[in-house]
């Protein structure tokens, strides 16, 4: 039996990227070239000829393709379609926790979750190590190098492995087991290291400069956020070309927040949504929060956070480069940063488990313990719509045995099962 081509794959399409932007200084850089950094050190954003994108793309045709993460061609940077690489990036679908919104006085379908554990490597660090190591390939890249607290290492070994890339990847030596060794299974070469993830980030700076590796670190490259904004993306045409009211986005590096901004004013300028944009909730954990600091105090830019601890390694990022970024979404949508202790987002797991069958990581449940504050201060208000993200599959985090044994040669009590 021959199987179907994905059409998203092997079809060329238009492609409308005219050039790079300095996030900070609105600084020029030329598209099709390889790039870090701007000149002020801070992440590079893509640009679009978006009048060409409305001229070329609807959303009915977006509508009639198939459902993946490859479907908004016009809208990613990628120019040849012999560069693509995929493992199957698919829609992730939104759940309800109708059970777990009753709880605290919220209607049905107010409390939703969209589950990007679904992904390949499950994890949405799918989403922008496929777009960033395809682009590599585009742009002549032979071998990469990253620091990862787990996920996106995992991600992006499978996509290098499947690029012909070599990829060398640098973790705090208390990253999840189950993380470092998928790392390895994928065929990169995984170092642990007596740090945080911004001490690995050093070595992979050192690294890049003795060996020639690209440094595929969180926004050090332009291209994780444009694979990130198809949440953004996904998430509009999921709603009717509507807004949830507010999204609760677990934040470390923050790709994904800023990656959703950029695709909601792309959206905007295309005419597909409304002037109604969500409230953005940056969500960290009481152990490391530089944003909600930052946030507190005013600040555009947020200090490192010293001694940065929580069971969520996800968003245990002590320092991100595209701190700016975050908090001015955070600050234009009218949301807010906030910190949930590590007592909290372990109970929203469970809850969430044993209440609608849903398996949140920890990260995902530091949005369902944020939001749960926010809705008893009367900050999400009755008949409003939240949307958490829930980044990986719980199955790749430790979980508590809590079973029981039967001996099948003894009586059994069966009252007391």
């Amino acid at each position: 039996m021959t199987l179907p081509s994905n059409a998203n794959l092997v079809t060329d399409r238009p492609t409308f990227v005219t050039h790079l932007e300095c996030g900070l200084t609105g600084e020029r850089h030329e598209a099709d070239r390889l790039h870090g950094l701007s000149a002020a050190g801070r992440p590079l954003l893509v640009r679009y000829d978006l009048p060409g994108v409305g001229a070329a793309l609807s959303k009915a045709e977006i509508a009639a393709r198939p459902r993946d993460l490859w479907r908004w061609r016009e809208l990613l940077p990628v120019r040849d379609t012999a560069n693509i690489i995929s493992l199957g990036e698919i829609d992730t679908p939104v759940v309800t926790l109708d059970q777990i919104g009753r709880t605290a006085g919220a209607g049905p379908g107010e409390l939703l979750v969209k589950d990007e554990g679904r992904l390949p490597t499950g994890s949405f660090k799918a989403r922008g190590l496929v777009m960033a190591i395809s682009m590599a390939k585009e742009l002549g890249v032979t071998a990469i190098a990253m620091p990862t607290n787990g996920n996106a290492g995992a991600a992006a070994a499978a996509y290098a492995a499947q690029a012909g890339m070599e990829a060398i990847i640098f973790c705090p030596d208390d990253t999840p087991e189950i993380n470092v060794r998928e790392i390895a299974a994928q065929g990169a070469r995984v170092y642990r290291v007596n740090g945080l993830i911004d001490d690995c980030g050093k070595l992979v700076r050192e690294g890049c400069a003795a060996r020639g590796w690209f440094d595929l670190s969180t926004l050090k490259e332009p291209y994780r956020i444009e694979g990130k904004k198809t949440m953004g993306l996904e998430l509009a045409e999921q709603f009717g070309w509507a807004l949830p009211d507010v999204i609760f986005y677990p934040t470390g590096g923050g790709t994904g927040l800023i990656g959703m901004w950029k695709a909601f004013a792309e959206l905007q300028a295309l005419g597909w949504i409304g002037a109604k944009l969500p409230r953005m909730v940056a969500v960290q954990a009481e152990g490391c929060a530089p944003m909600v600091r930052a946030w507190e105090n005013g600040e555009r830019h947020a200090a490192r956070w010293e001694d940065a601890h929580t069971i969520a390694a996800g968003i245990r990022v002590p320092q991100a480069v595209g701190d700016f970024l975050i908090l001015d979404a955070v600050r234009e949508s009218n949301g807010r940063a906030m910190a949930v202790s590590d007592a909290a987002l372990a109970l929203a797991v469970d809850d969430a488990a044993t209440s609608d069958g849903l398996l949140l990581c920890p990260e995902g449940g530091a949005t369902l313990a944020a939001w749960r504050q926010a809705r008893a201060e009367g900050w999400v208000k009755d008949g409003e719509t939240s949307l958490l993200f829930n980044c990986a599959t719980g199955l790749k985090y430790p979980l508590p045995d809590r079973s029981k044994t039967l001996d099948r040669h003894q009586p059994i009590d069966w009252t007391a099962i």
